[in-house]
């Protein structure tokens, strides 16, 4: 009898750079992690959900210094910024990510030990041009076709220093090999590809050190106290730092059990940190220090929000505030936008205008109006209770509400959320127009027995599919989903607890006969705009 446990989910995020306060696209990719975290829970699963911010650095030393305080209280605000923002979009995290921690360090400097004292780290002068903005030294394959650096790379400068650099070249055909046998290494597949092009034109080793003598706002090199670590090689460590791994052992198998039970991650990146950060340095590090190639984690790399066709971004001047259009509008408002008008991996184009004529029409004025007519209906015309009929409704499509379910369940959330919201909000619809083939209203003055019975069957159903749509929404929207439970009047006594949602609960025919359902409060009270806005 096999009698091992299931392991945890673990899902994490890029860890955001304090540097700046966050904008739209740094929610997006919290939300779709969330969304993800509450989908595989409401499979039963366990769970562990990773997120943080990324604290160390030559900018934020930068930033600090132009701001007139110590990068530590420059780093501290910025992020009591980020968890606020998360706590406002019920973005639900297991654990938080803190670069700065004494967690955090020890890790790192138990990595760097281990990979300097197996000659994976040496001392060398290097003499080029250096990107502020990316805080590493640049290449030829940097330089456009007229020799010049991009504007990616911002200011430039000519530097000539010592540091420590890590053999990343010694890895690369063990990378290739890696994306060789793994299709689903990076999704979706294109960012594979892409990956594997880069890859292939990897030479020369990672500077993974800065003297302190022009930084010291890092982690302090363990064998030389005059460097700090570069940032990346901090920042990329947190995905194992915070879930428990332990840098003293060189072999996985003898790692702690509460770093094996959630190892490896899917790990959710944006597009820009895919080539060379995660793709290439994070791979190799953990190959370096004795990963095998079925504990490395899976990359699933989002698009950006543009503005106007622009990458949004604090230079550019165009962010967006996601403040604002939580103040404004509503968390769920905002999630629901953010998970249902961009495919994963592609970019889209912010519209604030779009963003309310999505929720007045399919949260407003199907889903909402279907809580509304249906529960309205039930103590109208029932007295608020509810009797079981002996056969439900067939939904169009022959299977009914259980294909719904089984596409809602086959569907994969992580890359396309946008069709799992699709499916859940299409019972709704169907909902609304058996309300109107029907006319309850019409059946309630009949005083045939074969009406009532049929009014009755109707309202049962409707309120039935209530019950499943709150469950299938439940990830995208977990506070709107307990507000439809709340005026259900099911499950009260897990009220506000998330494990009060389960997929297996999607079954027809829950409600038992006699249910009492509580009156209708507007579960999406529509965005009134003015003229021209």
């Amino acid at each position: 009898m096999n009698t091992e446990m299931p392991k945890t989910f673990f899902i994490t995020t890029a860890i955001d750079y304090t540097n700046s306060p966050p904008h739209v696209g740094h929610a997006y990719e919290k939300v779709l992690a969330d969304v993800i975290a509450h989908y595989h829970r409401l499979k039963g699963e366990k769970v562990f959900f990773l997120t943080g911010v990324d604290q160390h650095g030559q900018k934020v030393q930068q930033s600090a210094a132009k701001a007139g305080i110590p990068p530590a209280e420059f780093v501290k605000d910025i992020t009591q910024k980020f968890i606020e923002l998360w706590k406002k979009l019920d973005v639900t995290y297991d654990e938080w990510a803190e670069t700065t921690s004494d967690r955090h360090k020890k890790v790192v400097q138990g990595i760097l030990q281990r990979l300097f004292d197996a000659g994976q780290i040496y001392k060398d002068k290097q003499a080029g041009y250096y990107s502020i903005r990316q805080e590493q030294f640049l290449t030829d394959k940097e330089r456009g076709p007229e020799g010049e650096f991009g504007p990616e790379w911002g200011q430039i400068e000519f530097r000539e220093e010592e540091n420590y650099y890590f053999k990343l070249s010694d890895h690369k055909k063990w990378l290739l090999d890696y994306l060789e046998k793994r299709h689903d290494a990076v999704i979706p597949d294109f960012r594979q590809t892409e990956l594997r092009n880069a890859v292939e034109k990897l030479s020369g080793d990672l500077c993974i050190s800065r003297p302190k003598s022009r930084l010291d706002w890092g982690i302090e090199l363990p064998f030389d106290k005059d460097f700090v670590n570069y940032v990346w090689f901090d920042a990329l460590t947190n995905y194992i730092s915070f879930a428990g791994y332990d840098p003293s052992q060189s072999d996985i198998r003898h790692q702690p059990s509460n770093f094996l039970d959630k190892w490896p991650a899917l790990q959710i990146i944006g597009k820009d940190i895919l080539v060379p950060a995660h793709g290439i340095y994070w791979l190799i590090m953990l190959h370096a220090i004795g990963f095998p190639d079925e504990q490395m984690p899976q990359l699933l790399v989002h698009g950006w929000w543009n503005l106007g066709g622009a990458k949004m971004s604090k230079s550019a001047g165009n962010i967006i505030d996601p403040f604002v259009l939580i103040d404004k509008y509503s968390p769920d408002a905002l999630r629901y936008y953010l998970m249902s008008d961009i495919a994963t991996g592609q970019d889209a184009d912010f519209s604030e205008e779009r963003l309310v004529e999505r929720y007045n029409a399919d949260l407003a004025n199907n889903l909402g109006n279907l809580v509304d007519r249906a529960l309205n209906m039930v103590h109208r015309y029932c007295e608020g209770s509810l009797r079981k009929p002996h056969e439900s409704w067939k939904l169009p499509g022959g299977n009914g509400y259980k294909q719904l379910v089984d596409e809602y369940t086959a569907a994969t959330v992580a890359v396309r959320p946008d069709v799992v919201i699709e499916r859940s909000l299409y019972l709704a619809s169907v909902f609304n127009g058996f309300i109107e083939a029907q006319s309850p209203w019409n059946l309630a003055k009949s005083s045939k027995r074969e009406d009532r019975e049929l009014l009755e069957d109707l309202l049962y159903d409707c309120a039935e599919s209530l019950r499943i749509l709150a469950t299938l929404v439940s990830p995208v929207l977990p506070k709107a989903a307990h507000r439809l439970f709340d005026q259900l009047n099911w499950k009260m006594e897990l009220s506000g607890k998330e494990k009060r949602f389960s997929l297996a609960d999607a079954e027809w025919g829950r409600l038992p006969d006699g249910h009492v359902v509580g009156k209708p409060v507007p579960l999406f009270p529509r965005i009134e705009v003015d003229e021209g806005v």
